[in-house]
């Protein structure tokens, strides 16, 4: 079986970011697709395309960088274990789900984007159990043990969590090139990050000469509400890439922008490793 992760650690840790990318995973396997209605192409709609290749050299600027290898119509790694939708997943106990179940977006979804359906009967329970043992607990157990080995390295941790975003999801913003933001950074309105580690990412970006919107339409999903504990130094910032910056929505193609994109996000990660490892506090040696 494929493994669920793929984990590059830099050669010198110097920093108490974590950088990660949870939906750009793009192992589609044979079980998925022998299951689904949908075919190949379609089944990407979810995916975050190429966002792995956009951050590729976090490594080298001294930070770890963890990538999903299932895609998110598979497991979505940005959902609680326990958000199971009774409506894809048989023999579910009874009980009360939220508004993202609600919608086909669970730990296991029932939809890609626009709402189309993966498959026309439902799946074991056995089977759901069985990706979530092998896809969602290696994840982020992986992922918890990193953000705990940067809070006791350096007395805090700081978890960059990469997404992308279609176009159309910007609404109104979609069609005013001179207002539309090319990125969306969430810190679920300060409850995951602190204002100061999302002033020195938003200076990063704009440094760089991206425009930036903060929680809007994007707060932050399910890693930002477990991880983000500024109170306790761990804080998680979500970052939404606009997906028509460097490839083609249609065809999952990149567009000539797509090594510009990806220089501009090095330079605004290289500067957030460098401007938060000086704002960070080290810890006090045990007496």
């Amino acid at each position: 079986m494929q493994k669920a992760f793929t984990l590059i650690e830099p050669d010198n840790l110097i920093t108490p970011v974590v950088v990660a990318s949870p939906h750009s995973g793009r192992h589609y396997p044979d079980d998925l697709l022998r299951a689904s209605v949908l075919d190949s192409h379609a089944l990407r709609a979810s995916e975050d395309a190429f966002v792995d290749q956009l951050i590729a050299d976090v490594p080298r600027m001294g930070a770890p960088l963890l990538l999903a290898q299932y895609p998110r119509a598979y497991v979505d790694l940005n959902r609680n274990i326990d958000e199971l939708d009774p409506a894809v997943i048989a023999d579910l106990p009874r009980r009360r789900f939220g508004p993202r179940v609600a919608g086909g977006l669970g730990v296991i979804p029932r939809v890609v984007a626009a709402g189309r359906p993966i498959y026309s009967g439902k799946l074991s329970l056995p089977e759901a159990t069985s990706r979530l043992t092998h896809i969602w607990h290696p994840y982020h157990n992986t992922l918890t043990n990193l953000l705990a080995r940067a809070q006791a390295q350096f007395g805090q941790a700081v978890l960059i969590d990469m997404h992308s975003m279609p176009r159309a999801s910007l609404g109104d913003l979609a069609g005013q090139d001179q207002n539309r933001p090319h990125i969306v950074l969430g810190n679920r309105f300060g409850r995951a990050a602190s204002d100061a580690i999302t002033d020195i990412a938003s200076k990063a970006l704009a440094d760089a000469g991206l425009r930036v919107a903060l929680n809007t339409p994007f707060a932050g999903a399910f890693i930002a509400e477990r991880y983000g504990q500024p109170a306790r130094g761990t804080h998680v910032l979500q970052l939404e890439i606009d997906r028509s910056l460097y490839m083609d929505e249609a065809t999952l193609t990149p567009l000539p922008g797509f090594d510009d994109l990806k220089s501009r996000l090095t330079q605004a990660v290289g500067q957030m490793i460098s401007a938060i490892g000086q704002s960070g506090r080290q810890p006090t040696a045990a007496q």
